[in-house]
């Protein structure tokens, strides 16, 4: 089960996941773009169900799941991948925003693990994963409610994997660089260690399947991003300050 199916990097899991045998349950609010995404994988000879449906609402992807089980059987991985992510300087701080990217990127998140999460547990089996980002490492120009989200979601996700790992469920969390998505299309700053999606899809997919408790790539950027957790508060900031990438 993949949220945030119907473009960039959720749609590039469908159809690579799909590629290696997986039988694939998609989910996003825009139902065109997830037919079109059906019918690419199943020319392929893949097999694909389509369910559209709002990660924030939680009844709706309940109800999403047990459309999925129904007609795909147990959902044995969970691919929390839907979110979004707006430049905004704090300048013009807007709450309401926020609040926006929150609702999709954390508690979208959250209603995707209640929806499958009780009948994992009941097999004793399973694996969540959830795209995160680097961003969730430290705070950046810009970026105040996308960091805010990515940290959150990282540390929801890495307190279900010490509860439920003992209980059989593997716990896959993913911090992706750049990559060339409709997130980052029309940037006019030069993104470091950008990445292609399929590029990045292949190292995901790996790392899903190896059942990573958490992987951070590309390396190079990901090196910098830990190295940056460690620096002096007032370098941090003049450095972080002269590279924003979110313009």
């Amino acid at each position: 089960m993949i949220t945030g199916a119907s473009s960039g990097i959720g749609r590039g899991l469908a159809v690579e996941i799909a590629r290696r045998g997986a039988r694939v349950g998609l989910v996003a609010r825009r139902a065109e773009q997830l037919a079109e995404l059906v019918a690419e994988i199943e020319a392929g000879g893949g097999k694909a169900v389509a369910i559209p449906a709002d990660v924030q609402n939680a009844d709706s992807m309940k109800s999403a799941a047990e459309q999925l089980r129904e007609t795909l059987g147990p959902i044995d991985v969970l691919i929390a991948n839907a979110g979004i992510g707006p430049t905004r300087d704090a300048a013009k701080f807007d709450a309401a925003e926020v609040s926006d990217v929150i609702n999709v990127n954390v508690i979208g998140a959250s209603n995707s693990v209640a929806a499958v999460l009780p009948r994992m547990l009941e097999r004793g089996e399973g694996q969540l994963v959830v795209i995160s980002s680097l961003a969730a490492y430290r705070g950046l120009p810009k970026s105040a409610a996308y960091c805010a989200s990515k940290a959150a979601v990282s540390s929801l996700f890495e307190s279900l994997r010490l509860d439920l790992e003992p209980r059989g469920i593997a716990v896959t969390i993913i911090h992706p660089g750049f990559i060339k998505t409709p997130l980052t299309a029309g940037r006019g700053a030069q993104l470091p260690y950008l990445m292609e999606v399929d590029d990045a899809v292949d190292k995901m997919v790996r790392a899903i399947e190896k059942r990573r408790k958490s992987y951070s790539f590309p390396w190079q950027l990901a090196t910098i991003v830990r190295a940056s957790m460690v620096m002096p508060i007032w370098m941090y900031d003049r450095i972080s300050r002269a590279n924003s990438f979110r313009e």
